[in-house]
C-alpha cells in the first residue's frame, strides 16, 4: 500500500500536479470565494472616487447657492417695487384729501406692509410650489403677476385710500360725505389722480410675468444639473 502511495505521488509529480496541504487549500478557497462574492476595490480606486464625490457635492452646492441668490434678488425687487406703489398711492390720496398731518407713520405702514405681504405670498405661492414640483410654467407665471398685481397694486392703493380717509375725516380736511355714501364720495373726488396707478400696475404685471419665467427657468436648469450630476 505505501510502495501504491508513493507511485501515485510520483505519478502526479510526472503529471505537472502537486499536491495542496489543507491549510493552503482552505486559505485558496477563502481568497477564490471572497472575490467571487465581492469585488476588490483597490487603494487607487478609492483614491480616484473620494474627489468625485467631493466634486459632485460642490457643484450641488454652488447650483443651490446660485439658485437662492436669484430668487431672494427677485423677490426682494418685487417687494420693494410694492413699496413704491404704495408710495405714490399715498402720495395721491394725502394730495387729494388735503391731509397733511401724520406723514411719517402713512408712509411707513403703506411701504412697509406691501413689501412684505409680497415677498410671503410670492414665497408660499410660487417659490415653495416650484420646490414641491407642483405647478408648470403657465401657472408659475400666472401666480407670480397675481402676486404683483394683488400684493404690488391693489393692497397698497386700498391701504393708502383707508388711512388717507380716516386721517381726513380725523381732521377735517374734507366736508364730511352724505351718510352712506363716504367710499363713493371719496373715489369721485380722486377718480382722476388715481389713473396715475395704472404705471405701477402694468409694471407689476409684467416684472410679473418676467420674474416668474427666469425662477422657472432657474428651477428647471438647476434639477436637470443635478440630475446630470448624479
Amino acid at each position: 500500500m505505501a510502495a501504491l502511495g508513493r507511485e501515485a505521488g510520483a505519478d502526479l509529480k510526472d503529471a505537472g500536479v502537486l499536491p495542496i496541504r489543507t491549510g493552503e487549500a482552505s486559505k485558496d478557497i477563502r481568497m477564490a470565494t471572497y472575490t467571487h462574492g465581492q469585488p476588490s476595490v483597490s487603494l487607487g480606486d478609492e483614491k480616484f472616487r473620494r474627489p468625485m464625490v467631493i466634486e459632485i457635492i460642490e457643484k450641488k452646492m454652488e447650483y443651490l447657492r446660485k439658485e437662492k441668490i436669484l430668487n431672494v434678488y427677485g423677490t426682494v425687487f418685487f417687494g420693494t417695487a410694492a413699496s413704491f406703489s404704495g408710495m405714490l398711492a399715498n402720495f395721491i390720496f394725502r394730495h387729494c384729501f388735503k391731509v397733511k398731518h401724520d406723514a411719517l407713520k402713512t408712509y411707513a405702514s403703506v411701504t412697509t406692509l406691501p413689501f412684505l405681504s409680497t415677498v410671503v405670498a410670492y414665497k408660499f405661492l410660487v417659490t415653495d410650489a416650484l420646490y414641491l414640483g407642483n405647478i408648470s410654467q403657465e401657472n408659475c407665471v400666472l401666480r407670480s403677476s397675481l402676486v404683483g398685481i394683488v400684493c404690488g397694486v391693489l393692497y397698497p392703493t386700498g391701504l393708502a385710500f383707508s388711512k388717507t380717509g380716516r386721517l381726513a375725516v380725523k381732521y377735517h380736511t374734507l366736508p364730511l360725505p352724505p351718510k352712506g355714501r363716504v367710499l363713493l364720495y371719496w373715489l369721485l373726488l380722486c377718480q382722476t389722480e388715481v389713473k396715475a396707478m395704472m404705471i405701477p400696475l402694468v409694471f407689476q404685471t409684467v416684472f410679473g410675468i418676467v420674474n416668474g419665467l427666469r425662477h422657472y427657468a432657474i428651477f428647471e436648469s438647476t434639477r436637470e444639473k443635478t440630475v446630470r450630476d448624479d
